[in-house]
């Protein structure tokens, strides 16, 4: 059983990868990777059986990814009684580290969807698919696991492994999903003039920033005022954001910020006080394509966000970059 953990804990931080794309939740996600070691210990204890398995890696993907899918059908029902808009958990990481090795398919060739879609933008609209077109375009494409292992974790055929796959990429590329492409150095200099217009209170400076089409959503999980459907177009999202953040706006001089990394894409953590003196801690994710921002997605659900490292005084707004 120690060699077996050992070789489990190798693969835990890939499972965790695996299992986060597939159910957008950094707790459900936990729970599948300790359910795959559970299984795996009541399968694999004994070292006969264990020898037979001549791929551990496929084995426990395979078996984290039947425990996700599950998770899957059975979160449709919760999130349809979700209150208000719904994001996943962000993981929130120090900028100054960098991306860290996340698990992911070493050859950009077989992982296309994450060159165009990363971080918030791509978990959110994976809530669009159904649990099976999410496993197989989360599997394949994202972490290069190829169309006969997915067939089986899905109980189906190769080929209709293969146009689960692709419907779900023409979802993923649907003219209304917001654009993520810009790498982290574009991201900064985009967030840069963006915190500086907020800051200018001028909406004109601010509307330079955006792109006409840009969507904001904001979950609060109902603890906090949010806006029950997406905010759209920079005008509209332009004005919310100068009267929450802008010098006259609801948290003005109220607010402590960090830039840091948001599930591996350039965002912010802040921590403000509501008007009924409820501390409010928000972590907000950024989309941005061809120099402007395609989206903003602003999680301030407390359930969602209890395992941030608090800021500190030196934490200030505008941010520090």
């Amino acid at each position: 059983m120690r060699d077996l953990a050992t070789e489990f804990e190798a693969e835990r931080g890939r499972l965790l990868a695996v299992a986060h794309r597939m159910l957008g939740s950094r707790a459900e996600a936990e729970d599948a990777v300790q359910e795959t070691w559970l299984r795996c210990a009541g399968a694999l204890a004994d070292p006969t059986t264990r020898a037979e398995i001549r791929e551990l890696s496929a084995w426990l993907t395979t078996t984290c990814a039947r425990i996700c899918l599950d998770v899957l059908r059975s979160a449709r029902v919760r999130r349809e009684a979700y209150p208000g808009q719904w994001l996943p958990e962000p993981v929130v990481s120090p900028l100054a580290g960098g991306p860290a090795s996340d698990g992911y398919a070493p050859d950009p060739a077989d992982r296309a969807v994450r060159t165009d879609q990363v971080g918030a933008a791509l978990l959110v609209v994976l809530e669009r698919l159904a649990p099976e077109q999410r496993v197989a375009l989360v599997l394949h494409d994202v972490f290069a696991v190829p169309f006969a292992r997915v067939a089986d974790v899905l109980g189906t055929t190769e080929v209709a492994a293969r146009q689960l796959a692709s419907r779900a990429r023409r979802a993923v590329a649907a003219p209304d999903v917001p654009r993520h492409t810009a790498d982290l150095a574009e991201q900064r200099r985009v967030l840069e003039a963006f915190v500086a217009a907020t800051e200018s209170g001028e909406l004109d400076q601010l509307l330079r920033v955006l792109a006409p089409d840009v969507v904001f959503v904001g979950d609060s999980g109902g603890h906090f005022p949010a806006a029950r459907r997406p905010v759209l177009g920079a005008d509209a999202v332009g004005r919310l954001t100068l009267g929450l953040f802008g010098r006259t706006g609801r948290y003005a001089h109220r607010v402590r910020s960090r830039p840091v990394l948001v599930d591996g894409v350039l965002g912010l953590q802040m921590e403000t006080t509501h008007s009924d003196g409820r501390p409010i801690r928000l972590v907000t994710a950024f989309a941005v394509h061809a120099g402007r921002i395609t989206a903003i997605y602003n999680q301030l659900n407390p359930e969602k966000l209890a395992a941030l490292v608090p800021l500190g005084d030196d934490d200030t707004w505008p941010p520090r970059w």
